[in-house]
């Protein structure tokens, strides 16, 4: 009988909830903090709130889970029968979840393997699915993680935000860019390369950038199996209409999935982002690009 492996991330991979009871997923949440309130992502305080405040220019920053908190994680998927742990989480250049992980699974009852994967959002959360379905497949413990890098190295995010100045207040793009976006007035394209968010292309209207970026996601899934995850933070508009466009433009997509991000990431972004996950669908059993699981 093959080991049962537990597939542990963080909230920041905004799985849907029927896709992580499904899949037995846990994600361990990470800490919006506003004012002088530490809310848990998730359960605690909605995008929608995140949102308003961040409109009416409150103080929101973002916290890491302790290590206490992955502890917990290990420990009750050991006591629920997994022999081993694959724990996912979003890029180290963002967030010191990683590390925290890192230090919980030192002394876990069981064998933790801790992935930076260097994604964030449905980039993470196309990971932690590939590592399930291979554990659900049979796949062992250095299965499960191989599979979460291979479809690490096969997603690409790109995304628009209507200002660069939360990137810019959280450290998670340059000062000098922040500024040279504002200066030339122009509408950021970003995309997420090697864990960092890198400026693509500068636009000059909202509504080119928008249409630049559909047009970038359909050039980068090709015509191969691909899912496609379309994110937004109160612009649940321009998330439908980019959705509808590319259901029309990508020849193989299997499945697309359209959500609001949750409130760490939309401390960081703001209001108006919009952005796209093309992840290319690997076969839980092998190297081959494929539709179906193989199970």
């Amino acid at each position: 009988m093959s080991r049962h492996v537990a597939i542990v991330t963080d909230s920041t991979a905004y799985l849907p909830r029927p896709t992580m009871e499904r899949h037995g997923i846990t994600a361990v949440p990470l800490t919006v903090v506003l004012g002088d309130r530490a809310l848990e992502e998730g359960t605690e305080i909605s995008a929608r709130s995140l949102a308003l405040a961040l409109q009416k220019r409150h103080s929101v920053t973002t916290s890491r889970p302790s290590p206490e908190v992955f502890a917990a994680a290990y420990r009750t998927a050991a006591e629920g029968g997994a022999d081993a742990v694959v724990s996912l989480h979003l890029s180290s250049e963002f967030s010191g979840t990683y590390d925290a992980a890192l230090l919980a699974a030192a002394d876990a009852p069981v064998p933790v393997r801790v992935v930076d994967t260097g994604m964030v959002a449905m980039a993470l959360g196309f990971c932690a699915l590939a590592a399930a379905e291979t554990a659900e497949a049979g796949g062992g413990l250095d299965e499960a993680v191989s599979a979460a890098e291979k479809r690490a190295a096969g997603t690409s995010a790109y995304f628009y935000v209507d200002t660069l100045d939360y990137l810019r207040r959280g450290g998670r793009i340059g000062t000098a860019q922040a500024l040279l976006g504002s200066a030339l007035a122009v509408k950021p394209i970003l995309e997420l390369d090697a864990g960092r968010i890198e400026m693509l292309e500068k636009v000059r209207t909202a509504s080119k950038a928008i249409a630049r970026l559909e047009e970038i996601v359909a050039e980068r899934a090709g015509a191969a199996p691909v899912d496609i995850a379309v994110h937004h933070l109160a612009a649940p508009e321009r998330a439908e209409r980019l959705a509808e466009r590319l259901r029309e433009r990508v020849p193989g997509l299997v499945d697309l999935h359209v959500s609001e991000v949750g409130a760490v990431i939309g401390a960081h972004t703001g209001p108006g982002l919009l952005g796209a996950v093309v992840s290319l669908r690997w076969s839980p059993c092998g190297d081959l690009p494929a539709v179906i699981s193989c199970r």
